[in-house]
């Protein structure tokens, strides 16, 4: 298809067109996208859910969505691999995961999105990351020409980032994530906001804790679909322990978590809110009431208003804390 409106797939709902946007559902399809970029010397856009993206214009390109579907599973021992493709939708495959008694996933149900674009983040939420479940990563590789796949070390996955944002950057395309999950529960309930939750935390099951997340996520986090939204634009800086100690000085309450690695985490939402920011609009575009890190595109505005509106919080941040926010969704 030509010249074709991208503002629905985008979560953000940012007026934009592609020159070219194709859905793929095979590899065979993958594949003669592909080549039709390489014919018109121009790197595709390959999308998924559109739920991490922030499209700065019109793409003079192929837009490819991918839309591989399916999922197998096979046992080993008490373990359950999982592969999903990666058109799925991330959300369902966690429900169908847990109704199949495949154990892992629930701290990181109702998170928007594709299954492909999981390790690309390393999604995360309530004390659970991707990185604790990935087997492997199974794609398209574009300067060897086929499908390759790469274990989890290989991965390179750290907090919201991975090879996919680096070396293999717009070189590696995922087509199917495989996941190590477990017949047997393991709940996972050291995150505070999710332990104050429940009544019982030491005798809770996988599905009470996929309720009680879905419920958390619900009442914070606006739904795309009413509230165009990208989910958590800004990422929790990591700062050295010397500049933490510097900052609680300063601010008792400065929300933080000491890392393994000897950095510490700090809460982008705090520095968001206390910098003023939490439910500031300008013109268009805002940050959610209820959330200080969720941008909001009310009315449509194009990528360019969004990201000069992050901007300038991230200048007022650095200017208060002497911290750098940096933002999750990647830029096009």
């Amino acid at each position: 298809m030509q010249n074709v409106d991208l503002a629905g797939f985008n979560t953000l709902a940012v007026p934009a067109r592609a020159a070219y946007f194709v859905e793929v559902t095979t590899l065979d399809e993958l594949q003669e996208a592909l080549a039709f970029s390489r014919q018109r010397n121009k790197a595709p856009v390959v999308l998924g859910g559109g739920s991490n993206v922030v499209l700065t214009g019109d793409i003079d390109g192929l837009v490819v969505r991918l839309a591989l579907r399916g999922v197998e599973c096979s046992e080993r021992g008490d373990e359950r691999l999982v592969t999903a493709a990666a058109g799925e939708n991330w959300h369902e495959l966690v429900c169908y995961c847990i109704a199949q008694g495949y154990y892992g996933l629930e701290n990181l149900i109702a998170i928007p999105g594709s299954v492909g674009a999981a390790p690309i983040q390393n999604i995360g939420a309530y004390g659970v990351e991707l990185s604790k479940v990935l087997e492997s990563v199974t794609g398209w590789d574009c300067e060897q020409s086929q499908l390759r796949t790469l274990s989890a070390e290989q991965c390179q996955l750290s907090y919201r980032d991975s090879i996919f944002k680096h070396e293999l950057k717009d070189l590696f395309i995922i087509t199917s994530v495989c996941l190590r999950l477990s017949a047997i529960a393991h709940p996972e309930v050291s995150y505070p906001a999710l332990r104050a939750e429940l009544s019982d935390p030491e005798q809770v099951s996988p599905q009470q804790i996929a309720e009680h997340v879905a419920a958390i996520r619900a009442a914070k986090l606006p739904d795309y679909r009413r509230e165009p939204n990208a989910g958590s634009f800004f990422k929790n800086p990591l700062i050295s322990a010397e500049k933490a100690t510097e900052l609680l000085g300063q601010y008792p309450g400065l929300a933080h978590w000491p890392m393994s690695n000897g950095q510490v985490k700090l809460a982008a939402a705090w520095l968001v809110d206390q910098s003023g920011w939490k439910g500031r609009r300008e013109g268009g575009v805002g940050i959610h009431p209820k959330q200080a890190i969720v941008v909001v595109n009310y009315d449509a505005c194009s990528g360019r208003d969004i990201l000069g509106f992050a901007a300038r919080i991230q200048a007022d941040v650095l200017r208060k804390y002497g911290v750098t926010l940096d933002i999750e969704p990647r830029v096009y």
